[in-house]
C-alpha cells in the first residue's frame, strides 16, 4: 500500500506558480516581491509533491514516510497510528500521527493533501496491516 499527493493538485500548482512568475512582468516592483513569493512558494510545494512520491508506503518491515531529508521506517510492532481532530478558525482539519512506540521518538504529522486521501481512511489500513492504535 501507498499514499502520496493527487497528482493533478500538483500539476495546479505547478500551473498557477509559472502563472504568477509570468504575472511578475506585469506588476509594479512591490507587486514583484509579492506574486514573485507566491509563485516561489507554489512552486516549491509542486515539486516536493511531485518528487517524494509515494509519501507513505509500507512493506513486510513496517511504514516509510519520505520527507527531503530521507526515509524514515517505522517498524510495525513499534508503529502506533492515531487520527487528530482540531477546530481552528471554526474549521475541523484531521491528520494522521504515526508514533514510533520505542525509545527512538519519531512523531510524523501527515494531512490530508499530503496523503491524498482522508487520515482516518489510511489509519484504519494502517491498523488492518499491523500498527498499533497508539
Amino acid at each position: 500500500m501507498h499514499w502520496a499527493p493527487r497528482i493533478g493538485e500538483a500539476v495546479t500548482m505547478a500551473v498557477t506558480g509559472v502563472a504568477l512568475a509570468l504575472a511578475t512582468l506585469l506588476v509594479d516592483p512591490v507587486g514583484r516581491v509579492l506574486v514573485g513569493g507566491g509563485a516561489v512558494l507554489l512552486l516549491g510545494l509542486a515539486a516536493r509533491d511531485l518528487v517524494l512520491r509515494p509519501r507513505v508506503r509500507t512493506d513486510a518491515r513496517g511504514v516509510t514516510v519520505r520527507t527531503l531529508s530521507g526515509g524514515t521506517t517505522i517498524a510495525w510492532p513499534a508503529l502506533r497510528a492515531r487520527v487528530r481532530t482540531s477546530r481552528r478558525w471554526g474549521l475541523r482539519t484531521q491528520t494522521l500521527e504515526l508514533e514510533d512506540g520505542t525509545d527512538d521518538a519519531v512523531l510524523v504529522v501527515l494531512g490530508r493533501r499530503e496523503l491524498g486521501e482522508d487520515p482516518a481512511t489510511v489509519a484504519r489500513a494502517l491498523h488492518e496491516a499491523g500498527a498499533g492504535a497508539g
